[in-house]
Formats: structure tokens, C-alpha cells, sequence
């Protein structure tokens, strides 16, 4: 029987890319989903397509920079389904640019998004799972969150500290609680639509030209959810094979 069946998982940032790749495999693998992002329409169109094909799903609009949303998403998840067993954190921003452009607004928002909210869902569903004594985070960091490159100082900053999230919940979780960093590269997302720095852009959609698939890190993510309670993979990190960085 397959560990991940009848599973119970949140996805943020599930209106696209990585997120709507991720809901759509683990949905063939029997999981019950909550789905959450901020747009509606896109959710709902998601939400159709695997209860079409014999899922199940739900959705909650969610912006993951706000506490007592974050906090509403994972009540609602489970009130719906009576536990969660495993919170992906997949929202993310990306408006990378050198410092010196000083694009400070962007920076917040990167901090906003891809720390604070990240954090946001570790409180969310931390209580569910230490009351379970059972449960899986898996956050999604970068190759950005292991190697600075330039123009991306404050993105790979933010990427390095989801990194240290992820050994952090595994160090305190007292054996009872998994923790999964995944760490992608160039992968075929909305992700580099936020650069607003037009030279970064251009190089940036260079580099994406090798971009692999989404679900290239759904099924990293799968792998890592269906191992046995007592394995817990910590780290994945997956690139195109072409991909120099």
C-alpha cells in the first residue's frame, strides 16, 4: 500500500508551477489535499481537475504573508480532515537584481514570502503535529540556498535561511516530526516573472533555457512523503543535467 495514500497535506503557492505539479502527483498517489494560494480561480480549476480524476481536494485562499491566514488555512485543513500529516511550503518569490540597484521593496517582499511565511506554516501546523506525534515539513528552498550568485544576494539569503528551517524542525523535532529541504534549479515555473531588473532578466532567461519540468520536483517531493515513518530524507537537491550553477 502506498505511504502516501490517504494522506492529509497542505501545499502553499499551489495555483502554479511547482505547487499545481505537486497537488496533481501526490492527488494520482491517493493523498487528501488542501490547496492554498491567492488565486481563487486558478485553485478552483485545480481543485476540478483532480476530484475529475478521482481525487480529493480542497482549497483555502491564502496569502501566505499574513499570520492569521496561514493560521485559518491549517484549522480549516483540519477541521476538513480531523489531522495533517505533512505541510509543504512551496510559496516563493524570486525578483532577484544586484544590491546596488537598492530595490529594497522587493527585498521585504522576498523576506515577507519566502522566510516569514514559510515560518507562518511551521507555527500553523507545528501544535497538530506534536499532538499527533506525527507529521512531515518539507520546505522548498533553491540551489540559490547553498551558492550566492550575483544579482540574487537577498533571494539566496532567504533561501539559505529555509535551509536552516528545515534542519532546525529536524534537530527539535524529537523524532516524531520529519523534515525535507528541497532544493531546485532551473525548473520551468512563473518564478522568474518577478524580475523587475531588466539586464538580471535577460540573463536569468538565458540560464532558463535547460529548465526541466515541475514535476522533475514533484516527484522528489512524492519520494520523499512515501518513505516509511522511520526515514526521513533531509535533503534533495535537483537541477537540469545541463545546468552549471
Amino acid at each position: 500500500m502506498s505511504e502516501i495514500k490517504n494522506k492529509v497535506v497542505i501545499v502553499t503557492g499551489a495555483s502554479s508551477g511547482l505547487g499545481e505539479a505537486t497537488a496533481l502527483r501526490l492527488a494520482k498517489n491517493g493523498a487528501k489535499l488542501m490547496l492554498a494560494a491567492r488565486r481563487e480561480d486558478r485553485l478552483q480549476e485545480l481543485v476540478a481537475d483532480i476530484e475529475k480524476n478521482g481525487g480529493t481536494a480542497k482549497y483555502q485562499v491564502t496569502d501566505v504573508t499574513n499570520r492569521s491566514a496561514v493560521e485559518a488555512l491549517a484549522k480549516a485543513t483540519h477541521q476538513a480532515y480531523e489531522r495533517i500529516d505533512v505541510l509543504i511550503n512551496n510559496a516563493g518569490l524570486m525578483p532577484l537584481s544586484p544590491l546596488a540597484e537598492t530595490k529594497v521593496d522587493e527585498w521585504e517582499k522576498m523576506v515577507d514570502v519566502n522566510i516569514k511565511g514559510v515560518l507562518y506554516g511551521i507555527a500553523a501546523v507545528m501544535p497538530i503535529m506534536q499532538q499527533q506525534k506525527s507529521g512531515h515539513i518539507i520546505n522548498l528552498s533553491s540551489v540559490a540556498g547553498h551558492k550566492v550568485f550575483p544579482a540574487g544576494a537577498v533571494y539566496c539569503a532567504t533561501k539559505f535561511a529555509v535551509k536552516a528551517l528545515s534542519e532546525g524542525i529536524r534537530l527539535e523535532s524529537n523524532g516524531e516530526i520529519r523534515s525535507t529541504n528541497i532544493s531546485p534549479g532551473v525548473i520551468d515555473t512563473e518564478l522568474t516573472n518577478t524580475i523587475s531588473h531588466d539586464e538580471t532578466a535577460k540573463g536569468v532567461n538565458q540560464m532558463y533555457s535547460v529548465a526541466i519540468e515541475a514535476d522533475a520536483i514533484a516527484r522528489a517531493i512524492t519520494y520523499a512523503i512515501e518513505q516509511p515513518g522511520d526515514v526521513d530524507v533531509n535533503e534533495i537537491i535537483i537541477r537540469p543535467t545541463k545546468q552549471e550553477l
